[in-house]
């Protein structure tokens, strides 16, 4: 039950992920007239470090210092881009149908990845510091 719990959390903080990245990017291209690149980049900087914080404090709770989750986080997101990148690569030369549908499995493949590896990586559950102790004594 707690997995589904944290995979609903995981969905609110992916939308609002999305919304703020999107916001961010219009923000700075209408408005303020930055260039498509720079919008870009700021935009998804923001909906990362929004995804992190999030994730960190709300979705799975972790204790972990600030430091090494965010460094496991980086990893975690450069790896699962990574392979989604190569699944939609695959699936553009395998499949004959329009590319956009391909982007939309890389995606979801994305996402399902990420939840789990922050689930079980980045922000694992670590038995206190006391019981660790405890139990390297015996």
């Amino acid at each position: 039950m707690k997995t589904i719990v944290q995979a609903i959390k995981y969905g609110i903080v992916g939308i609002s992920n999305t919304l703020i990245t999107a916001i961010v990017i219009w923000v700075m291209m209408k408005p303020l007239g930055c260039p498509v690149v720079l919008s870009n980049i700021t935009g998804y900087i923001a909906g990362v470090l929004n995804s992190f914080i999030l994730n960190k404090q709300w979705t799975f709770k972790s204790r972990d210092s600030w430091v090494s989750s965010a460094i496991r986080f980086g990893i975690v997101f450069g790896v699962c881009y990574l392979l989604q990148l190569g699944l939609l690569l695959y699936l553009n030369k395998r499949l004959a149908i329009d590319p956009y549908y391909n982007q939309l499995m890389a995606m979801v493949f994305y996402m399902a990845a990420n939840f789990l590896m922050n689930k079980f990586y980045t922000f694992k559950e670590r038995k206190d510091e006391e019981n660790s102790c405890d139990r390297s004594l015996l």
